[in-house]
């Protein structure tokens, strides 16, 4: 179990799975163009060749890591029908586009709830194309969960990625006083992950604050937020919103009726948006959340946005 320590702690180990390797008797990489590549890759952080560890952020700059939220969405802005019940909205095209998103991204993370739900692999399975140098990075698995309640253990898909080479141990974030099962950690750390603890806040939940600091003292230098959609709506408000730098959202051909999920934050004013709580208007007006350099880019039968998050 690891309490974060910034000055005692080394960058990640930059293990990999080149094409070649990640595939068995059955080919389950995913081909991502280089025509849908180039539209994508303005938002996101500088690629390993080209990165001089001085990308900028909405923070501080080399205080947090780059940070791109990504997820998929209905016409109607739902991720899921209910919570914990997962539901396919990307078309294979997408799909593939979030495979090399992953490949990326120093690390994928989502919370403890689509950890639990989904059990998923969060690595990259994306196709090595012509020309393509290296084999492809894999990210590092992060999952917050702050009351320890996800049960990862030697079946869990993350866990089994790992131990075959595909993927990274996960790094699995709990608040200081949460017990977590000692099976539990022994599963993550044989393949190379780790338990860290971390302060909460009020809400009893960890703070973007801590989480990106902590990030950043591993040797993070990007993450790519997956889900749920508590984890997606809490970076759509303040304090959270700050510390994106880029949204990549897939919009589906679909409607899900009302009752879902949504990824929908609730409105905000000017003044709490500037954390002032002495507003003498009982009415104050909502203050939309627009974001910037968008583009929209057609894959398939869904669209894909990009954005990035006013500063």
């Amino acid at each position: 179990m690891t309490t974060f320590n910034p000055s005692s702690t080394q960058p990640p180990p930059a293990a990999t799975a080149s094409g070649s390797e990640a595939r068995n008797k059955q080919d389950d990489t995913l081909p991502f163009p280089p025509s849908h590549r180039a539209l994508i890759a303005p938002y996101l952080p500088p690629a390993p060749e080209n990165d001089n560890n001085t990308t900028t952020t909405n923070v501080d700059k080399g205080k947090y890591p780059f940070l791109t939220l990504t997820y998929a969405s209905s016409l109607d802005a739902s991720i899921a029908l209910v919570p914990g019940q997962p539901i396919a909205l990307s078309s294979r095209h997408t799909y593939a586009m979030t495979h090399f998103l992953r490949s990326r991204h120093d690390a994928v993370l989502v919370g403890a709830g689509t950890a639990e739900a989904d059990d998923p692999r969060l690595n990259s399975r994306l196709r090595r194309e012509e020309g393509d140098e290296g084999p492809v990075r894999q990210p590092r698995p992060v999952v917050l969960d702050a009351r320890a309640r996800w049960k990862v253990g030697s079946n869990s898909r993350v866990i089994q990625t790992a131990w075959e080479g595909k993927g990274l141990g996960p790094w699995v974030f709990v608040s200081e006083s949460a017990e977590v099962e000692e099976v539990r950690v022994r599963a993550v750390e044989e393949v190379g992950g780790r338990y860290v603890r971390l302060p909460t806040g009020s809400s009893g939940r960890l703070e973007w604050a801590d989480v990106l600091l902590a990030l950043a003292g591993l040797g993070i230098r990007s993450v790519m937020v997956e889900g749920g959609g508590e984890v997606i709506n809490s970076l759509l408000v303040p304090p959270g919103r700050v510390f994106v730098d880029a949204v990549v959202v897939t919009i589906a051909p679909v409607w899900l009726g009302k009752g879902g999920v949504v990824a929908s934050p609730p409105r905000v004013t000017q003044m709490e948006s500037h954390g002032d709580d002495n507003n003498d208007n009982n009415n104050p007006a909502p203050l939309p959340l627009r974001l910037t350099d968008v583009r929209w880019c057609p894959m398939g039968e869904d669209v894909v946005m990009c954005g990035r998050m006013p500063k």
